[in-house]
């Protein structure tokens, strides 16, 4: 019976996707990925570029999902490309979507999935769990994100800093995700929420690449040469 399955593909490095993930990519019929943009080249498929076996002439199919706020036109594109999709596995098809990290974190594939679901309550969906980066993050740089009953607080951009203030106010550990165009903003913030200066400020780009950058010290020490302005980001703050 033909299936629709999203898989988390990890952080960026090949080697941590899970075997399931692996056999799921090899017994694709197609294989579907997220972009910025139509000239802009998936993150996801890049990681699993090394596991497609040209000989078996997989179909690629990118989906573009644009960088936009606006509910409308994002709307739109989840109901576009969840089309594409179902159409794909209607046809016969066994369909995979790559996802970068897990497939229920900030993820696109989550879209889909209602959608899909919605529209078509017997389609078989499953999803393979990918290792995220906060994880990967954690064990490159040595720290823990979490111990005995402290709290942890996961955002993903920094657009509203007030309400960030406040989360901060009431969390040990802080993990900012994806835009680090926003991660010179919150160190003030950090501070003012009460975070001291010895806090272990860690933060990294490019995870899993070969331009992976990481740079562990902390928040009293951090000046504008340490931060990023990659999207692809991360950045753990942990109080000591």
């Amino acid at each position: 019976m033909p299936e629709l399955i999203g898989i988390g593909v990890g952080p960026g490095d090949p080697e941590l996707l899970t075997v399931k993930a692996v056999k799921a990519i090899h017994n694709a019929d197609v294989i579907m990925c997220p972009a910025s943009k139509e000239d802009r080249p998936s993150i996801a498929l890049s990681v699993v570029s090394p596991l497609i076996e040209k000989s078996k002439n997989q179909e690629i199919v990118k989906l573009v999902f644009p960088m936009t706020k606006d509910k409308k036109i994002l709307e739109e594109t989840w109901k576009k490309n969840a089309k594409i999709m179902a159409e794909k596995v209607l046809s016969g098809k066994n369909v995979v979507y790559l996802t970068v990290g897990d497939p229920y974190l900030y993820s696109t594939w989550i879209y889909m999935h209602k959608e899909i679901e919605t529209n078509h309550p017997l389609m078989k969906i499953s999803v393979i769990p990918g290792i995220v980066s906060m994880f990967t993050f954690a064990s490159k740089v040595g720290v823990s994100i979490a111990e005995g009953a402290e709290k942890v607080s996961i955002i993903p951009s920094c657009y509203d800093l007030s309400t960030v203030k406040e989360i901060a106010k009431n969390s040990e550990t802080m993990v900012f995700l994806k835009d680090g165009r926003y991660f010179d903003q919150v160190i003030t913030l950090l501070k003012e929420a009460g975070f001291p200066d010895n806090s272990i400020f860690a933060i990294g780009q490019d995870l899993g690449t070969e331009n992976e950058i990481i740079r562990k010290l902390t928040l009293g020490e951090v000046n504008d040469g340490t931060l990023t302005t990659k999207y692809f980001s991360i950045l753990v703050v942990k109080r000591v």
